[in-house]
């Protein structure tokens, strides 16, 4: 006759099982475990006066203005104003790129995405702005963290929205309505086209989610 199990082992059988049905619970998010990594951005004009950011910024409109069309009056006025700005000691055209940089690296951070909970199985809440309608039911849907996101103001960074498909359909009772996603999330960049009131917008959106659950947010 085989031994029985040892009290201390059944207990580790029983833990082990334990542990494995708390890892398959999906793991609660908020919007802030969505954001990816960023770095300190130095900020390159602190040491200006306003009167020099005006002129800084003037400087850009009328080389814009100058290049776009052509027009050497702008041309001229600009490096008359850089000359005014060197003379000062501010370093026009170095601030020049530094804005361009720091540009890049605030949208590329802006649609970064957070690994340490990408391939998870989670649960978020937001609100729900469909893409796709079957019925009264949205099969498709973008989630966002806050309400009137990508309607009455610009969309939230990429990174702060997830495009959602659940084909078995949930009948929203408005764009006002909070709700709770449950699935796992992806790494794998969107861009929908939003129908609004005033015409189409088109979203972008870092992570996408086959949802397994949609229920109002209680």
């Amino acid at each position: 006759m085989k031994p029985l199990l040892t009290a201390a082992a059944a207990a580790l059988i029983c833990a082990g099982l334990s542990t494995a049905s708390l890892a398959s619970e999906p793991r609660e998010l908020g919007w802030d475990d969505l954001v990816g990594p960023t770095t300190p951005i130095k900020n390159p004009f602190e040491t200006l006066t306003n009167e020099q950011m005006e002129n800084l910024a003037r400087v850009l409109r009328l080389d814009t203005i100058a290049e776009e069309d052509n027009d050497k009056d702008a041309a001229a006025d600009a490096k008359a104003l850089r000359g005014v700005l060197y003379d000062q000691g501010v370093k026009v055209d170095f601030l020049l790129s530094e804005r361009l940089r720091i540009m890049a690296q605030l949208e590329a951070e802006a649609s970064a995405p957070n690994d340490a909970v990408v391939g998870q199985s989670i649960r978020l809440p937001g609100y729900l702005l469909p893409l796709e309608m079957n019925g009264d039911k949205a099969t498709e849907f973008l989630l966002v963290p806050t309400v009137g996101a990508c309607i009455h103001v610009p969309p939230p960074p990429a990174n702060q929205i997830v495009h959602v498909s659940y084909p078995e359909g949930f009948e929203p009772e408005g764009l006002y309505t909070p709700v709770w996603i449950t699935g796992e999330l992806r790494n794998d960049p969107t861009i929908s086209s939003l129908f609004l009131v005033d015409g189409d917008s088109d979203v972008s959106a870092t992570y996408k989610l086959r949802a397994t659950s949609v229920e109002f947010y209680e």
